[in-house]
């Protein structure tokens, strides 16, 4: 499946960025900044495969020129805080050959912005590694048909019902701000993302490639996955090197997550069937058992009784009377759970299991999520002490000015600035609110635990009432027919397939044994009457 990477950034002055500076980095080329009076070039750049810039019609020639146009963009933003440039970074699919990947953004450019008014200065990179992308940095004001740029805003007077303007107290005219284009405006966000998709699968479908490019997040798809988390370079560089990341480490844990869920979605079809087919089948039986008398639960029992006493047929006598008596003692105390369940046949038997297993399967899915929060409050409250305890030695460390005493303590101090950057990484990726309260977290801890322990108190109780029942049901196996054998397993945990199969197995052959038998009797004693 093509990489379905489509990132939009605004390059800004408040940010100590520059649109000098990211059009050197994309292209390779050495730019002189006009508003630092500084040389931008990054000389590690050889993966650079192609650059272009793509004019409007009503653009100056002059601005084909890398260092002139992006020179002439910063010059006419005044403010600190001004936007300078738009860039975009996009993989460009494997499956696409080489020789194409210029003229597909020329047309992904040519048709989402330059026809807009934009100019669009792209690059493509690509090292022969498989990970083909491209750099398009595109200009924030609009030009007129002279190829002057174009204010950004433009100031509008209110107007009141009868269409006059209106004066403030101060004597001047209300008036607000309005944007001379709306390139601004998120919803080209998602335009440009299922356009880069629209003109790239046009490409892989000319190509007569199979593969689509779908650039919507994978709950909009549909699919139940796990999204990665994107690395960046200076992350990609070190898990190349054979350096583990943080995000490399989860990436690797939710790549393994989704497997899992793959594997078990496939498991659970699969058990669909066998399910559905299971249905089929002891709805058969069912119906069979309906049109004659169905055994009680007694009855059934007191075979299993006949049956467990002539298996210690050789038995001493001693050792007949021990085992008939314990099997007997829980035989009756299961009759008396079972007329107090009022439990009468195997079907209300099995109804009853399941709904019992059905509260348990249910008490574990509540008390889950629970656990699961107990687990986060812990890793963040110890995160927390880390942070707290180490901040005096982190305060210290960076108010060293000087590089090789900065070096010193901090090969002193390893373990703590470890500990309180470690706080810190966390508290970004999972602390929502920059404050945190120890008491509120000891308190919902504390809270959670209560919650917890009532849970399983509850799934105790079942647990005591699913034994009884798979004791019975075990003992029910022993001299029902094969079609009624049933594998039971844990409160809250499915059968195990390879033991009900095994179960069943067995009692066929038991059956099948038996039949076989049957016949060569009654042919000896027909030979004997003979």
């Amino acid at each position: 499946m093509p990489c379905p990477h489509h990132d939009i950034k605004i390059i800004q002055r408040s940010n100590h960025q520059s649109a000098v500076a990211s059009a050197a980095y994309q292209s390779g080329e050495r730019l002189f900044s006009e508003y630092d009076q500084k040389q931008k070039y990054y000389s590690h750049k050889s993966e650079i495969v192609h650059t272009e810039i793509m004019l409007p019609p009503h653009a100056p020639p002059v601005y084909a020129d890398r260092n002139t146009l992006w020179n002439a963009a910063e010059a006419i933003e005044k403010q600190w805080n001004s936007q300078l440039a738009r860039r975009i970074v996009l993989a460009i699919p494997r499956e696409i050959p080489p020789e194409q990947h210029a003229d597909l953004i020329r047309d992904y450019c040519r048709e989402f912005f330059v026809s807009k008014g934009m100019i669009a200065d792209f690059a493509i990179h690509d090292k022969g590694n498989g990970n083909p992308h491209a750099h398009i940095l595109l200009t924030m004001r609009a030009m007129d048909e002279n190829g002057k740029w174009l204010p950004k805003s433009r100031k509008v007077y209110d107007l009141d019902e009868n269409g006059e303007r209106i004066r403030l107290p101060s004597g001047s005219w209300k008036s607000h701000k309005e944007d001379t284009v709306d390139w601004n405006d998120q919803k080209y966000g998602e335009i440009w993302r299922q356009g880069w998709a629209a003109t790239a699968n046009r490409y892989l479908e000319a190509n007569g490639r199979p593969e689509r490019l779908d650039l919507r997040s994978y709950e909009r798809q549909g699919l139940d996955k796990i999204p990665t988390v994107h690395m960046g370079p200076a992350v990609s560089q070190m898990e190349k090197r054979g350096i583990q990341t943080n995000i490399g480490n989860l990436n690797r844990d939710i790549k393994a997550a989704n497997s899992l869920m793959q594997s078990i979605r496939q498991m659970v079809r699969h058990l669909k069937g066998w399910i559905a087919d299971l249905k089929e089948k002891k709805a058969a039986l069912l119906e069979a058992l309906q049109e004659s008398k169905e055994p009680t639960l007694p009855e059934l029992l007191g075979k299993y009784l006949d049956l467990r006493r002539e298996e210690r047929t050789g038995w001493t006598s001693k050792g007949q009377l021990t085992g008939s008596v314990a099997d007997f003692n829980k035989v009756m105390e299961a009759i008396r759970y079972l007329r107090e369940k009022e439990l009468s046949t195997v079907q209300s038997l099995d109804a009853y299991l399941d709904t019992v297993s059905g509260q348990a399967v249910s008490i574990r899915a509540e008390m889950k999520p629970k656990e699961q929060r107990m687990k986060e409050i812990n890793t963040l409250l110890s995160h927390i002490a880390n942070f707290e305890a180490h901040k005096p030695v982190h305060v210290e460390y960076a108010a060293i000015r000087f590089k090789k005493p900065r070096e010193q303590f901090a090969a002193a101090h390893r373990d703590e600035l470890d500990a309180y950057n470690a706080a810190i990484r966390y508290f970004k990726v999972h602390l929502k609110e920059k404050k945190y309260s120890i008491k509120k977290l000891n308190e919902e801890q504390t809270q959670l635990a209560g919650e917890v322990a009532g849970y399983k108190e509850r799934l105790s109780a079942l647990q005591e009432d699913v034994k009884i029942l798979r004791d019975v049901r075990h003992w029910l196996n022993q001299v029902l027919p094969s079609e009624q054998y049933r594998q039971t397993a844990e409160p809250g945990k499915k059968p195990s397939i390879q033991q009900a199969v095994k179960g069943r197995t067995q009692r066929i052959r038991e059956e099948q044994a038996e039949k076989r038998k049957q016949p060569r009797t009654e042919k000896k004693q027909d030979m004997e009457l003979l």
